[in-house]
């Protein structure tokens, strides 16, 4: 896709020149300058930096874009997140709903309702444009300067490694499997190559940041689409559409097993609260709505697409282990094609995850340039993935992580829409930037007490409900197993947000 007025694409950077200034650089919020705890320079601070050049790695960090560097359409989002979620990791959450003991009507109908939690990924993301920064930092007007910090190093690092080491598993195991077939050795070391490998394909897109990100996608989506469908058509015809569990669930069982499920599926989007990184290089006057519908709409309909198909997969295939059922049911001369492709989804997801989880580092203010930052992430992923593989089960790595993170990604997704609504989408870059002391999102001493309140009351919330395999909330064990850990923390931490900054009065209402 070339770099035309359609496409969000930042202008190429003059690395002979100094970079322009954008809308509130010099002196006065938004400059160069940053508060007392704010990094600044040219690679990744709080000031002004070169945009991303076509033909090199992205320069740029979480400083202001300016509007002269903006371009594009909201539409070409969808391309952008629709490459991640044609996935094989789908496959392997639809079939662990028919596992739970769902019968295919019930799973596919959590696949729908679960898969419209993308929609609060695209609410989110309208905030990137109008602040024309990291989600990363839109969210110190939501915690403050220094409360944002504590947030953004769990969700922005320890949830994103996690996140990355998960999705390198799925990819990894498919290699390892790619590397028997070979005839490479079944030893520790093969699969250490394997998941180093894997995690270094990913690191490239992540370092060549934003601008590979919108070209490279695009095509990508449709390879990855072609691909997955031709293995949805063996899957389809392999499975038993009139499959019914041999102990159909029933009362607090099947109640159980329903809300489990739509955690598993809502984990995914809960997850993208930094959606707002792929919007910011959108013109500031970009519909919001248009923003929201298209991130949403890129994400929902792969979503459903191929959890459903991972789904209708259990009812014909053994899908405890996805990796050997999926691939003794194609023909030999595809494997490899599937593999591949297993891997590149894996890489346009994760590389998602890397570069925003880049940002995050750099919005805590550690004085670490964009690149250097995504490797630290990187590492710690691949870290993560090799304890994952060499020590886990795949299946049971995937189900705990998925449903344990939403007691920390639901509140923060309910947190940032809900003080989105209360400003009306009305984000400053340059105050968000500037740090200084007694600025509109200093607070009290750094701290935003009204959504770190809202965000420790929603996760509390969300501990009471949660169900896994090696922790069950009190509530939920009173009710019977039923894991309402999602719409508990949403809520509550929406109302007490609304209600803290309501009596506080530091969000300005229009």
């Amino acid at each position: 896709m070339r770099p035309t007025d359609s496409t969000p694409a930042p202008r190429p950077a003059d690395d002979s020149r100094p970079a322009r200034p954008g809308p509130g650089a010099g002196p006065g919020p938004g400059a160069a300058s940053d508060g007392p705890d704010g990094p600044r320079g040219r690679d990744g601070a709080d000031g002004v930096a070169p945009a991303p050049r076509t033909g090199g790695p992205e320069v740029r960090g979480i400083d202001l874009v300016p509007d002269e560097e903006r371009g594009g359409r909201p539409r070409d989002l969808f391309a952008v997140w629709a490459a991640p979620n044609v996935s094989y990791l789908s496959f392997v959450v639809g079939a662990a709903l028919v596992l739970m003991g769902l019968t295919l009507p019930q799973a596919l109908g959590v696949v729908l309702v679960g898969n419209l939690v993308w929609i609060c990924t695209g609410v989110v993301a309208a905030a990137g444009p109008a602040a024309g920064t990291s989600g990363s930092v839109v969210s110190r007007a939501l915690y403050g300067v220094r409360g944002n910090r504590a947030v953004v190093v769990v969700t922005g690092w320890l949830i994103a490694a996690a996140y990355l080491a998960l999705n390198w598993s799925a990819a990894s195991v498919a290699g390892i499997g790619l590397a028997a077939r070979l005839g490479l050795p079944d030893s520790p070391v093969v699969d250490a190559a394997v998941v180093c490998a894997v995690a270094t394909g990913t690191l490239l897109i992540a370092i060549f940041g934003y601008g590979l990100i919108v070209r490279l996608y695009a095509g990508l989506s449709v390879a990855l689409t072609v691909v997955f469908t031709v293995v949805s058509g063996y899957v389809l015809a392999a499975a038993d559409l009139s499959y019914a569990p041999a102990e159909p669930l029933r009362g607090a069982a099947l109640a159980a097993a329903l809300g489990a499920g739509f955690t598993l599926v809502a984990s995914a989007p809960l997850s993208y609260t930094n959606s707002p990184d792929l919007a910011r290089y959108l013109p500031r006057d970009s519909s919001p709505v248009a923003v929201a519908g298209w991130t949403a709409l890129g994400a929902y309909l792969p979503s459903v697409v191929f959890t459903a198909v991972g789904a209708l997969a259990a009812t014909g295939l053994d899908m405890s282990d996805p990796e050997a059922a999926l691939e003794g049911l194609l023909p030999g001369w595809f494997v490899p094609v599937f593999v591949v492709a297993v891997v590149l989804n894996t890489m346009a997801n994760n590389g998602m995850t890397a570069y925003s989880a880049g940002l995050s580092v750099q919005s805590v203010g550690v004085r670490i340039a964009r690149i250097p930052a995504v490797l630290v992430i990187g590492v710690l992923g691949a870290a993560m993935t090799l304890y994952a593989i060499l020590v886990f089960d795949f299946l049971t790595s995937v189900s705990t992580v998925l449903q344990l993170v939403v007691v920390v990604t639901g509140p923060v997704m309910a947190v940032a829409m809900t003080d989105l609504v209360l400003r009306r989408n009305r984000y400053s870059g340059p105050e968000l930037l500037a740090q200084r002391r007694g600025g509109p999102f200093w607070y009290r001493g750094g701290v935003h007490w009204a959504g770190v309140l809202a965000l420790a009351a929603g996760a509390l919330a969300a501990v009471l409900w949660v169900r896994t395999t090696f922790w069950t909330g009190p509530i939920a064990a009173a009710a019977g197993g039923v894991d309402l850990s999602v719409p508990a923390g949403m809520a509550v931490a929406a109302a007490v947000y609304w209600a803290a900054t309501s009596a506080l009065a530091t969000i300005p209402r229009p």
